[in-house]
């Protein structure tokens, strides 16, 4: 029980770490973005153009928060709303030009500092701790599926 409890502990305190390392990496390097706001910019340079809906089913955060994310990011430019061609009420969130130039920049400094937080984990490890964390997604992900029916 208590191994549990630590594993608890230890995910929430690396979530937060996390966030606020790479916010500090991102300032230090002169790149205004949170962690999340990272996140979101990530997902759009991977996917392209998305709803809010979709950007917050993808990241696994709130629609609320999703919002505050665009906001922010529309007011640095770096995304803009743009009303769908087949349905006026839904908006596309679409990376800008401004947006597009940070992204290789953006990524490789992410990239460095996670390889600089791992930089201690044997490659065996880490293999084992993705599959220890995406077992646990997808269980908490199947019990959840019986709460909504």
């Amino acid at each position: 029980m208590m191994l549990v409890k630590q594993a608890a502990v230890y995910v929430n305190i690396l979530n937060c770490r996390l966030k606020k390392h790479l916010g500090e990496v991102f300032k230090n390097n002169g790149i205004n973005l949170t962690a999340e706001q990272f996140l979101v910019m990530d997902t759009l340079w991977n996917e392209g153009a998305l709803t809010q809906q979709n950007i917050a089913y993808i990241i696994q955060k709130d629609k609320n928060s999703v919002t505050q994310f665009v906001d922010n990011l529309e007011k640095k430019g770096l995304v803009v709303r743009s009303v769908d061609k087949e349905d006026r009420r839904v908006n596309n969130i679409v990376v800008t030009e401004k947006g597009l130039a940070m992204r290789d920049s953006t990524k490789e400094i992410a990239i460095n500092a996670m390889n600089d937080i791992l930089s201690g984990v044997s490659e065996e490890d880490l293999t084992t701790f993705i599959f220890v964390l995406r077992k646990a997604s997808e269980t908490i992900q199947e019990l959840g599926k019986g709460d909504a029916e």
